[in-house]
């Protein structure tokens, strides 16, 4: 990569670790917030889902303007909705107030993610592509890994200073993107009149599209990756005694091994057997941790599983956004809004299966995990991605 390339890169892998990290640095403080304005268990599940579920409503629409508009309009524009949201979030004294704030936060997240990801397509040849995608989930990962710890540090100033500290980060991020990111597209795309909103008409276009099977396969994996981050410290706690300590010392590490995975290991796999090959090697990889997951007899064996599973998944991750990328030629923007969005639909309905399926019997949520990727395993091989791959490859950079 050249030194322009690399410089844009790092802002926007700043500005993603912003927007991820924002909200990872709440978490260690809402269970004492939430006490203070006397609300629950049923008003920290809505936290998580408001978000998630505005997420998925506006990604599709946020991708679409990325194209039309351009990327730099939308990644300033979600920098900013991020920094307001974290605002009201500080200044809130309703539970309706909260849920406003994270729901903006939500809307946020739509904008920015997408336009980063089609920015990313803008300034990387073909062959690049999987090297900048790894870093912008780096940054992601590096965000859910240190945002809580950031947050539990913040807190002993006061318990709402790491709301104070976030939405003034993110809006000093705004101001450093606005005046330092170029636009990075070239050509808009013109978007026919009333094609804007409807997010049903979105969806059934992206079953027409080449990069359909990657965008089930990345519902699926944020599924079965949010329902096992959903029942892990249960599972742990129930079956093995696991203490707090041990549950954050897990989750700490498996974050940590993501961000290795992404940084050093994924562009060098991609190089070495392609996308479509690490796709399938690495989703047998995940169905035989969730196997192990079940048979697991001791919280050590449960640990180096669950290294396995988020070591499996890290990969995927920048594995299929380059495949979607690569399959979109010059709608980058809507398909990584679509991208989003399916994202967004396994992330809220993985945590409400799995806690289901638990309250039945702990083992359901990883039986089920694994009957759903073995299916996702079969659709993969029968899918005839190597041809669509080389097409694209031919109308790449």
């Amino acid at each position: 990569m050249t030194s322009d390339q690399r410089k844009k890169l790092a802002l926007l892998m700043l500005n993603m670790f912003i927007a991820v990290g924002s909200f990872g640095i709440i978490i260690p403080i809402i269970p004492a917030y939430l006490k203070e304005i006397g609300q629950g268990g049923t008003a920290a599940g809505l936290i998580i889902a408001i978000f998630a579920f505005a997420q998925f409503l506006v990604s599709p629409i946020g991708g679409k303007w990325t194209d039309k508009y351009g990327r730099r309009p939308l990644i300033n524009i979600g920098l900013l909705t991020l920094a307001i949201s974290m605002f009201l979030f500080y200044f809130a004294d309703s539970i309706w107030l909260l849920y406003l704030s994270r729901a903006i936060g939500g809307i946020g997240c739509a904008f920015l993610i997408p336009a980063i990801f089609a920015y990313v397509a803008d300034i990387t040849t073909m062959e690049q592509r999987a090297k900048g995608n790894s870093f912008i989930s780096a940054s992601m990962s590096l965000g859910i890994v240190i945002g809580p710890g950031i947050g539990g540090f913040l807190a002993d100033f006061g318990l709402k200073t790491p709301l104070l500290v976030s939405a003034v980060v993110g809006l000093v991020a705004f101001v450093v993107s606005y005046f330092t990111l170029a636009e990075s597209q070239e050509e808009k795309v013109e978007i026919p009149q009333g094609e804007n909103t409807s997010m049903v008409k979105d969806i059934i276009l992206s079953v027409k599209k080449p990069f359909f099977i990657p965008l089930i396969i990345t519902l699926i994996m944020s599924f079965g990756l949010m329902s096992y981050e959903t029942v892990l410290g249960l599972y742990v706690d129930d079956k093995f005694g696991a203490t707090p300590q041990e549950i954050a010392f897990m989750v700490t590490s498996t974050g940590l091994v993501g961000v290795i995975m992404q940084l050093f290991v994924v562009d060098r796999l991609v190089k070495a057997i392609g996308e479509v090959n690490v796709l399938k090697l690495f989703l047998i990889v995940t169905a035989s941790g969730f196997f192990l997951s079940i048979i697991a007899g001791s919280y050590t064996m449960f640990f180096a599983i669950s290294l396995l599973i988020f070591l499996a998944t890290s990969i995927l991750r920048p594995v299929l956004t380059t495949l979607i990328s690569k399959m979109a030629g010059n709608e980058q923007g809507f398909a990584m809004g679509m991208n989003n969005a399916y994202m967004s639909i396994g992330n809220i309905m993985g945590p409400l299966l799995a806690g289901a399926l638990y309250d039945i019997d702990i083992l359901y949520p990883f039986i089920a995990g694994l009957i759903i990727l073995i299916f996702t395993i079969l659709l993969t091989f029968m899918w005839k991605g190597i041809k669509i791959q080389k097409t694209a490859l031919k109308g790449g950079h």
